[in-house]
């Protein structure tokens, strides 16, 4: 689907996800390949607990995927699981025993929560069960069963059977020397059953097996002892994985991966693994979009090892899923610092989609308004409502169940959303929403609003309505005065409310001002008021 506007030409929906969509098509028409079904990867890590940026790499991908389909194009998310990488690292809160564990694959050491086979098959489910509630579909592959089942022999004897010319590549595209004397693949030492400590030296391509010698190595500030062990690992099994540095490519042609986006950090990895895949494996590299890590607020790259993860599941607790798309779909260049606070303004920020897809909100510029409704599409998978739901800002419904606890929380904001006259009835979507502003509420209290500009007349109008508000309990008066305060210093009435709302809810709209401020509480308005004055 295409349409013409202002002379340029839209993709698909117009958001950059058609974009990149368009682009694969060209390409793989270019190469000439089968575009029957088109394959889409994403890694999985599950070394740590998953966050935010790890959820974001499946996310997009899916974005891909259904650009693609809305091209006319089969497509499928492949979500494979490098669930035999060794434990480099504690994360931080996991128990001290796991230092036993280090350097073994995490397929193979115990679930430290007790409820899964194994540490890597719980990092792994929190993914797919992220994944499961955005209603993401998917492909679920796991690394320990791609080695156990063979799928990745062909690829393994040809990168082993090509070991030196590989070796001597790397040194030459990212300056690493390691491979130049020893294989690009990591046995399971069969003695003390870890994982990277034993070098492997002489592939045996008749035999398909992986001579090594268990030395030991160095794992970020620490040193893994070897256990001196000697032995051979067959490469039809689970015996062993590729390195980074090679893996991405035997996947990409073992299951015929056309797009694959990554961060910046594995870039050297990318680089090494696309040159393997075009001149070693004679599979074209896939397409790729790189995309920038998310921080935290302090500026730090958010990581499983040193503790500061946002997991989606956090943010299910508070947020929409709509909400959590809308992060990842948004945009994918540029460094983004979020965090749990992100979630009320992306809340409303969807609301103000739905907004524009509906018609609600006039949209001038007819190229930004296909991009918006096309990204409200993509974060509804394809299927829209039929009528957009009711609209609360965040910190409205935060306000008012802070006010009320236990079972009555949700019928006391529904009653107070229909006097204010925001709401005419209660709906699932409504109490959903209610729910996860009282988590806000219970977790963290209030949240920290955006400081509002404000110039010197808006400020001697906020500083009558103070006087006003102090002599006032009746809610449909004080709803007058804020009128009459406004028209006495010569600002539109309209104008004064949007600033209230900002002030006061983080908002555009929200509420009759009047009902609201008496049940908020005037003393604690007036207090929030005079920060402005």
């Amino acid at each position: 689907m295409s349409v013409r506007v202002y002379k340029m030409q839209i993709i698909g929906k117009g958001t950059w996800l058609d974009s990149v969509a368009g682009k694969l098509i060209e390409r793989e028409k270019k190469i000439g390949r089968d575009l029957r079904l088109i394959k889409v990867e994403s890694g999985l890590g599950a070394s740590g607990m998953p966050h935010i940026g790890s959820l974001g790499d499946a996310v997009r991908a899916y974005g891909i995927k259904m650009a693609l389909e809305n091209m006319g194009y089969k497509s499928e998310l492949i979500a494979y699981s490098d669930d035999m990488d060794g434990l480099r690292k504690i994360p931080e809160g996991l128990p001290e025993w796991l230092k036993e564990h280090l350097a073994k694959p995490v397929s193979m050491i115990p679930d430290p929560f007790d409820c899964h086979n194994s540490y890597g098959a719980h990092m792994s489910s929190m993914l797919i069960d992220a994944l499961n509630r955005l209603g993401i579909k998917h492909k679920f592959q796991s690394g320990i069963e791609a080695y156990k089942q063979g799928l990745l022999v062909k690829q393994i004897d040809i990168i082993l059977s090509n070991a030196k010319y590989i070796g001597e590549k790397i040194e030459e595209l990212v300056g690493q020397e390691k491979f130049k004397n020893s294989l690009p693949y990591f046995p399971v030492c069969s003695n003390c059953k870890r994982i990277y400590v034993a070098e492997a030296y002489e592939y045996l391509e008749e035999e398909k097996k992986v001579l090594y010698k268990c030395k030991g190595t160095k794992m970020g500030d620490n040193f893994v002892d070897g256990c001196g062990n000697e032995g051979c690992a067959d490469i039809r099994t689970n015996d062993g994985k590729l390195g980074w540095k090679v893996e991405f490519a035997a996947r990409w042609n073992a299951f015929s991966v056309r797009f694959e986006a990554y961060g910046k950090d594995i870039m050297d990895s990318v680089k090494v693994n696309d040159w393997i895949a075009d001149e070693v494996l004679k599979y074209p590299h896939p397409l790729h979009v790189k995309y920038e890590m998310f921080l935290d607020k302090s500026g730090k790259k958010i990581s499983k090892s040193i503790g500061n993860v946002l997991t989606p599941q956090m943010w299910f607790r508070y947020g929409s899923h709509h909400s959590i798309m809308l992060l990842l779909f948004k945009r994918i260049k540029g460094t983004r610092n979020v965090d749990l606070s992100d979630i009320p303004k992306l809340m409303d920020e969807y609301n103000y989609l739905e907004d524009v897809y509906f018609g609600r909100v006039k949209i001038d510029n007819e190229l930004k308004k296909i991009k918006l409704r096309g990204i409200y599409e993509y974060i509804n998978h394809q299927d829209p409502p039929s009528m957009p739901f009711q609209h609360i800002p965040y910190m409205l419904l935060v306000q008012l169940v802070s006010i009320m606890h236990g079972d009555n929380r949700i019928d006391y904001t529904i009653n107070k959303l229909k006097n204010y006259g925001t709401i005419k009835e209660k709906s699932n979507d409504l109490i959903d929403k209610i729910k996860l502003a009282g988590n806000w509420v219970d977790d963290f209290g209030f949240f920290e609003k955006i400081q509002v500009t404000v110039d010197e007349k808006q400020k001697q109008a906020l500083s009558d309505l103070i006087k006003v508000m102090k002599n006032e309990n009746d809610p449909i008066n004080l709803q007058t005065k804020i009128f009459e305060v406004a028209r006495s210093n010569n600002i539109e009435p309209k104008d004064f409310f949007k600033l209230l709302y900002a002030i006061l809810l983080d908002a555009e709209r929200g509420p009759r001002l009047g009902p609201y401020i008496i049940d908020i509480g005037i003393d604690k308005v007036i207090i929030t008021l005079k920060q402005y004055v």
